[in-house]
């Protein structure tokens, strides 16, 4: 059954007036029927509603006037979601009853029995019988009179099940004098009298029956006859013996109970027959539509808080039993006095209260008690032995009615028809006071709970209908049939509806939207859109949405919500001629309840003072709770999401109330868990929410999150921030850098509804807030993993889905480093050079980090296997370093294919000619590249050659070396080996002289005379040791040792020239030798050494290389011809050394004469003697003459 209005209820769980607006509660009501016709002429005044009675669609209203209404009811329109359905009069019963001095009370009880198709009606103490559903009498005559009470019903067994009319009920009559036991099958039979007296009241579990008298509760054994007394109703009543309390009693009486007739003069009213006025009256159509009016009789609300009892003394708290005055009970109490009751004139008047016994479980009985209607109540839980089973439940005033709902053995509650099990509640009617005086309402309390907890919830629940009247009490009962009760408060809040993040957008799919953005970012937005427009038109007919979808859509969204918003209920609540449904409230709109309450404020919502504490504490209330269903899981998201929003909006505004480092921690994991399309958190960060990206769908939210959303940016709160991105507090920043990259990490789920768009929006708004902080870091590469920057790394490292969009945001911040990296990312080598060289040439790059830009540009040609990119960006590296580039183009371990070298030399001379040096080294002193020697020596000449020409100073340089190394003392190292440790270390002309002396004094292939040549135009003979490496190779030996001696003063390398035989004055690198010179030519070569070792200028110098020499290598000289060339005037201490190892060798030589002169006798001797033998073995031959 479908209500619209959310409706006619107030409620609070303090029981405040002040907070009843709020439906926080664990029940509400929703309309079952208004306007119930009390009365067939429509003037009921006075007349009000008894009972109620509600299976399959009927529902059976008992009234004060002795009626019973039969309504069927009429379903709804299908193709109305937000009808209702109606019921019609079906007939207008009066049942018979047999007249009594008494008062008429009217229908007093109405007891269905499907199982057997009938139904037992309690009016004005006599019991008729009835068939389902239409109400048509059975059993001929059969009443039953002096009847206080019809029930009995065994809880235990199924009632709705059909077992026919032969499988027969037991129900309990409370008679005046006994409890009768009857059958009702095919016919009322009783089957057995319990010796009971005075019972108004009975709830049976198996055979184990809970009744109460006047005065006390009892439980009694049907099948076995026992009785049980328990405490008396009234806690001032004082006549149960203390000491048969809890004691079974034997009241097994005659069992003999015959069949249930009418007939007997003793009868004070025959019965009725069909003609007469008080018959059966039924409707002539069951078209007609409900009419009638509301009961307009004024009672005054003091007298049916008495409910019956005789008037106490006004109080608003418990009294001691010593204390209380009560008067005599009134005349018209429908309850029949305790039988035998005297009280002697000294003792006070007991109050008779109203017994009220319920069966929240299949073993127990929750009774009643209390000191009077005015005063507390207590309902004390005992189980089948009558012993207490748990705490007991406290109402604030003695209720005039109670149900119990819901808990582990209730398969009826009233509960969300999605729901699984659910808690236990005591629902009970009662009249409290308040400051504006007496109000009728529903005191609602758990009746499971463990007693644990301190304060004991309570929640108050009353009509709020001005067509209510206010002084009329509520009636509520358990009924036998449920009914489903659809809440569209549920569908309006759970239903997906479209969300546009921007209220006042005009295109269909705005992917890209400008709209408030900063000058930072407007211009590269706009590129963006256009580039987008223009693949969308591309596309258009591609991914064109059907016609209607949207609508479709709606339909399909709130059919799904449709689904989860049906409850069940059974129980009803009535007052005057409005009968209600008591439904469980929904967990959804309960803690929504909660939320509107931390929102509560004067005027429009602020969100600075939003109670965030109140927030938190709903979200607390499931928080690490398991979702039982369905719907709960979907409520939980709901909460989740629209409490997120609304703290989301406070600290946006919470400068004077800063969230705590655990409120941002809690509001990021209530946004993450509750999976909101972050694109709606973005959408009320100004400065973000330009990055959002929709398709042509759009975005679906909750209802009730669309709705809260919308209002907020619809604020004036909104519509006065600032809309730049820099202009957000840092803690805001921090906040949604965390909650963006939380939801990075959610990429690959499946479960994220448009992923490509969400992703794009969250990978730009998250670069944009990491941008934006970064923006305080020190200049250079990050250097703790946990700092923004490094964060930043990794986003981009790690790819972004939103490539374009984050290109240009890099670019707007002057970023290039970082867009370097996400072009990495994606494996575009070539625009990572290009971005690499713009930082180099000197393009701004904010974040410092590229340090050593050409050396990266080198490692990471390496890398890649394009030939292109190595040749564009090695001539671009070697154009500007030159060593650097070259090793481009040298590198053996690159994936690109190799070039040849002859093209990388024609290629580097044509783009960079600077660098060609650079790879003929590499060619020749790497590779072993010969052929391109000629090509070194002329680049390391013309460096040489014009700095000499260029530079006085390099002149006077060059010839200061000579200068210098002369005037070093004995051992001096040579020549070559003095330019080498003397050469400073970044002068590029002394190095290239060096690898010059090392080319030209190996046994390479140059052009000799055109370096002659060259040399030769330089005055003053500055490069003297090249001018002696190349008269060696031209074998021009004397020249060469003339000038080692004379101009350069080099002594021992003009004696390693003799060793060599002129071959070169340099050892190689390698220690090999191109060829062995001769004897002679050695010998030639000392000779000229020896010569113009005796003409150096410096005497003592010439004396002491003399005498080295001649001692050291006296083997390659003549005695004679030494002796002729020393000066007469040198002491034969010079020459000393020299002649005693001349002699020596003579000595020698003679005696290896000798010795080799008798080798020679005694081979010849040898010889002989070997011919000798040779001849005698052969003996004589004969020779014939010719």
């Amino acid at each position: 059954m479908t209500s619209e209005d959310p409706d006619d209820q107030r409620s609070s769980a303090s029981g405040s007036s002040d907070a009843m607006a709020r439906n926080e509660g664990p029940f509400v009501l929703r309309t079952l029927m208004d306007e119930v016709p009390l009365s067939a002429d429509g003037a009921g005044e006075g007349v009000k509603i008894n009972c109620v009675e509600y299976l399959d669609h009927n529902l059976y209203v008992g009234t004060s006037a002795s009626e019973l209404l039969h309504f069927v009811q009429i379903p709804p329109d299908p193709a109305d979601p937000a009808g209702r359905p109606a019921f019609i009069l079906a007939s207008r019963l009066r049942p018979a009853f047999a007249e009594s001095s008494n008062s008429r009370p009217g229908v007093q009880q109405i007891l269905l029995l499907p199982k057997v198709g009938k139904a037992c009606i309690l009016c004005n103490s006599t019991v008729t019988f009835y068939s389902l559903p239409e109400l048509s009498p059975v059993f001929g005559t059969t009443q039953v009179k002096n009847c206080n009470w019809v029930g009995g019903v065994d809880l235990n067994q199924p009632q709705d099940d059909d077992g026919g009319p032969t499988a027969g009920v037991f129900i309990l009559l409370s008679l005046n004098r006994r409890i009768q036991v009857v059958k009702i099958g095919e016919v009322a039979r009783a089957v057995k009298n319990i010796d009971v007296p005075g019972t108004t009241i009975s709830v049976r579990r198996d055979s184990i029956a809970c009744v109460a008298d006047a005065r006390s509760y009892s439980l009694l054994d049907v099948d076995r006859q026992l009785r049980i007394p328990l405490m008396t109703i009234s806690s001032l009543d004082d006549s149960q013996p203390a000491g048969e309390i809890g004691q079974a009693q034997d009241i097994a009486g005659s069992a003999d109970g015959g069949i249930l007739r009418s007939v007997s003069a003793a009868q004070n009213r025959p019965l009725l027959s069909a003609g007469d006025p008080h018959g059966h009256a039924r409707s002539t159509s069951l078209g007609g539509l409900l009419s009638g009016r509301r009961d307009q009789s004024p009672q005054g609300a003091v007298d049916r808080v008495l409910q019956g009892s005789s008037p106490p003394t006004p109080s608003t708290s418990p009294r001691p039993s010593g204390e209380a005055q009560v008067p005599p009970p009134s005349t018209d109490k429908p309850l029949p006095a305790a039988p035998g009751a005297q009280t002697s004139p000294t003792k006070p008047t007991p109050v008779f209260l109203k017994p009220h016994i319920v069966s929240p479980t299949a073993e127990e009985f929750l009774l009643v008690t209390g000191t009077g209607p005015l005063d507390p109540g207590i309902g004390m839980f005992v189980n089948l032995d009558g012993d207490p089973t748990r705490p007991t439940v406290e109402f604030d005033r003695y209720p005039r009615e109670v149900v119990v709902d819901g808990g582990s053995s209730d398969m009826s509650s009233s509960k969300m028809a999605l729901a699984d099990e659910e808690e236990g509640y005591v629902i009970a009617s009662m009249t409290k006071d308040f400051e504006t005086g007496l109000r009728h309402g529903l005191e609602i309390q758990r009746w499971d709970s463990d007693g644990t907890e301190p304060t004991t919830s309570k929640w108050w629940l009353e009509v709020d209908s001005p067509d209510t009247d206010a002084t009329m009490p509520l009636g509520i009962r358990s009924l036998m049939g449920v009914e489903e009760t659809h809440f569209e408060e549920i569908v309006d809040r759970l239903c997906q509806r479209k969300f546009s993040p921007f209220s006042g957008g005009g295109l269909e799919n705005p992917i890209f939207s400008p709209r408030s953005a900063d000058a930072r970012t407007a211009s590269s937005l706009e590129r963006m859109t256009k580039e987008r427009e223009l693949f969308d038109s591309a596309s258009q007919d591609e991914d064109a949405l059907p016609e209607g979808w949207e609508e479709s859509r709606n339909a399909e969204e709130r059919e799904f919500a449709r689904r989860l918003a049906d409850a069940n209920s059974r129980i009803a609540v009535w007052s005057g001629d409005h009968i209600w449904w008591a439904v469980r409230n929904p967990l959804l709109l309960r803690l929504e309840a909660r939320l509107e309450a931390a929102c509560a404020q004067d005027g429009a919502f602020n969100p600075a003072k939003l109670d965030r504490h109140a927030v938190f504490t709903v979200l607390n209330s499931f928080r690490g709770q398991d979702a039982k269903s369905e719907l709960e899981f979907v409520t939980f998201s709901y909460l989740r999401q629209r409490a997120g929003v609304l703290l989301l909006t406070s600290l946006f505004h919470a400068a004077e109330a800063p969230f705590s480092d655990g409120e941002l921690k809690a509001l990021e994991e209530v946004l993450v868990d509750s999976s909101l399309d972050p694109r709606v958190v973005l959408s009320l960060v100004p400065g973000l929410r330009n990055e959002i990206v929709e398709s042509r769908r759009g975005i679906w939210i909750f209802g009730g999150v669309k709705k809260t959303t919308e209002n907020y940016l619809e604020s004036e709160h909104f519509q006065k921030a600032s809309h730049s991105v820099s202009d957000l507090d840092t803690k805001v920043m921090q906040f949604l850098r965390r909650f963006l990259a939380a939801w990075r990490k959610k990429k690959g789920f499946g479960s994220v509804a448009d992923e490509s768009e969400v992703f794009r929006t969250v990978d730009a708004a998250l670069l944009l807030v990491l941008l934006e902080l970064d923006q305080k870091s020190p200049k250079g590469l990050a250097k703790k993993s946990s700092s923004v920057r490094s964060e930043l790394y990794d986003v981009v490292d790690k790819g972004v889905d939103c490539f374009d969009r984050a290109a240009g945001l890099l670019e707007t911040y002057h970023r290039l480093f970082v867009l370097s990296r996400l072009y990495q990312s994606r494996k575009m080598a070539g625009d990572v050079l290009a971005t690499w060289r713009r930082i180099v040439e000197g393009e701004r790059d904010d974040g410092g980090e590229l340090s050593d830009g050409e050396q990266r540009v080198r490692e990471y040609l390496t890398k890649i296997s394009s030939q292109a990119l190595v040749r564009e960006y090695g001539v671009w590296l070697a154009s500007r370093n030159p060593k650097l580039g070259v090793q481009v183009f040298a590198e053996d371990k690159g994936k690109a294919a190799k070039f040849e070298p002859a093209h990388v030399v024609e290629i580097l001379r044509e783009e960079a000619p600077d660098a060609v040096k650079y790879y003929l080294e590499h060619l020749v002193f790497g590779k072993g590249h010969t052929e391109y020697v000629n090509d070194l020596i002329a680049y390391y000449l013309d460096i040489v050659i014009s700095d000499l020409e260029s530079f006085p100073e390099s002149r006077e340089a060059f010839a200061g070396t000579y200068t210098a190394y002369r005037a070093l003392q004995a051992p001096k190292p040579t020549y070559r080996q003095f330019l080498t440790d003397n050469a400073p270390e970044d002068n590029e002309v002394w190095h290239s002289r060096l690898r010059l002396l090392h080319l030209l004094g190996e046994a390479h292939q140059y052009d000799a005379a055109a370096i002659r040549e060259r040399i030769a135009a330089l005055p003053d003979e500055l490069l003297v040791p090249e001018t002696i490496i190349l008269d060696g190779r031209e074998r021009r030996h004397e020249d060469a040792i003339r000038l080692l001696v004379h101009k350069l003063g080099d002594y021992d390398t003009a004696v390693s020239y003799c060793l060599r035989g002129g071959s070169s004055i340099y050892r190689r690198p390698d220690g090999r030798r191109e060829s062995t010179p001769t004897h002679d030519m050695q010998a030639r070569l000392f000779r000229a050494v020896l010569g113009e070792f005796l003409a150096i200028e410096d005497v003592s110098d010439q004396i002491e290389q003399t005498g080295a020499l001649l001692e050291r290598f006296g083997g390659w000289f003549d005695v004679e011809d030494v002796l002729a060339l020393i000066p007469d005037e040198w002491s034969v201490d010079v020459v000393a050394g020299f002649l005693v190892t001349a002699l020596r060798r003579i000595t020698q030589e003679r005696h290896e004469t000798t010795v080799t002169k008798a080798l020679s006798s005694a081979e010849n001797l040898r010889v002989n003697h070997d011919l000798i033998v040779k001849v005698d073995e052969k003996g004589p031959s004969i020779e014939a003459p010719n």
